[in-house]
This record gives C-alpha cells, structure tokens and sequence, in this order.
C-alpha cells in the first residue's frame, strides 16, 4: 500500500499543481503494481476526488459557461467515439492523436502567447465534442480541452479550477461505470482508503506551487506535459 499512496500523492500533486495529468502519471506505475483491472477503477475514484477538494476552495475560478458547454458538447461526442472505437484500426489513430498532441506542446514552446483572436460561439463545442470523441474512444479527452484553455489564456488559478469543473462530472460517470461493470472490489476500496490522505496532501502542496507560479511559466510548464504525452504516446504505439 505503501508504494501506492506514494503514486497517488505525486498524481495529485501534478493534477493540483496543473488541473490534469494525474492519470499519465499514475496508470503505468499503478498498472505494474496492482495490475490494469485494480489500477483502472482506483484512478477513476481519484480523478474525482481531486477534483472535488480543488474545487471546494476554488469553485469561484470556474467559467461556469465555458465548462458547461464544454461538458455537453463532450457527452455528444462520447457515443460517436465508442462507435469509431468498434470500426476503425486503434493503432494508425492513436499515432495520429499522439503526433498532433506532440506538435501542439512544442508550437506552444516556441510560441507561448499565441490566443484566440475572435472566438466565435461554435468553437468550444467543436472542441469538447473532439474531446469526447476521444474520450469514447481512448479515454484521452484532456489534450483537447487543456489546448482549449491555453489559447483561452486563462491565467494558472482560472484554468485549474475551470478543468476541474469539467473533468468532476466526466469523471464521475467513468466512475460509475466502472461500478455497473463490478470493478469496486475490496482491494480497489482498499487502496483508495488507505491512499486518502496522500491524495489530499498532494492537492494542498499542489495548490500552493500552483498560486506561486507566474502565467509565463505556468504556460511552458502545461507546453512541456502536453509534448512529454504525446511523445509518450508515439513511442509506446510505434516501438
């Protein structure tokens, strides 16, 4: 339990630190010890759990508009991912995710301030739909909404409060359809108890690195994780 509660301190110190990334971090590693059936469902009773105590505090930083019409346009595109997910090749798709996740991550590097110009109304339901597509798919709706917010500009304590009101009821959902599948078992309840106040550590020290950092660093800091996942996912898919 001991090597868990560390994974799972470190997960929620980075998705406090940044609003996402937690699940990158911690599936691998979780993967290896408990095994994908066990890690799988813990991450899901995570994910929202960080999102709830970041938002207790920060709900006022949340653009109520923006997520909900995030949220929606994501519960659209879910179904049209799982039908893609049944008919099209994972592994030609997933390179394709991994190459424009990793391009956008160092185009935000060489050019941190690019912004929307004009937004027109259509945009963030074009981008939450793509988000659930994904999400259906290959349960990577983050990138999306992560690239979303950074053209937005939203500054560090806006952007993390605002994914987590998109990505608690989202989550919540995984989470309970990890529960209709009978994936709570004990040593999945378990771990989580056992890990509780880890997590909540990390959120608190998250946090505060969160309020210390400044737009600029902030912005190459969320560049970076974006190219590090999208490399990731290259490598994993072509080696």
């Amino acid at each position: 339990m001991i090597p868990v509660a560390g994974v799972l301190f470190v997960a929620a110190f980075i998705r406090s630190a940044l609003g996402f990334g937690d699940a990158v971090v911690a599936m691998p590693l979780l993967a290896m010890i408990l095994g994908l059936r066990t890690a799988t469902p813990l991450v899901a009773f995570v994910g929202p759990t960080i999102s709830i105590l970041i938002l207790a505090r920060d709900w006022r930083g949340v653009e109520f508009k923006t997520a909900g019409r995030l949220i929606a346009a994501t519960l659209l595109g879910i179904p049209v991912g799982i039908y893609g997910l049944a008919r099209l090749p994972e592994a030609p798709l997933k390179i394709a995710l991994g190459f424009i996740i990793l391009l956008y991550g160092l185009f935000g590097l060489a050019r941190p301030g690019t912004r929307l110009g004009r937004e027109r109304a259509a945009f963030p339901w074009i981008v939450g739909w793509s988000a659930g597509v994904l999400g259906g798919a290959y349960n990577t709706n983050g990138p999306p909404i992560v690239a979303y917010g950074m053209l937005r500009g939203w500054p560090p304590e806006s952007f993390r409060a605002t994914l987590q009101g998109y990505f608690l009821p989202t989550g919540l959902a995984i989470l309970a359809g990890h529960g209709l599948a009978g994936l709570w078992t004990g040593t999945v309840l378990k771990s989580y108890l056992y890990s509780l106040p880890a997590i909540v550590l990390g959120v608190l020290l998250g946090g505060l690195l969160n309020k210390k950092l400044t737009h600029a660093v902030f912005a190459k800091v969320v560049y970076a994780s974006l190219a590090v996942m999208g490399a990731a996912l290259l490598i994993r898919e072509l080696i």
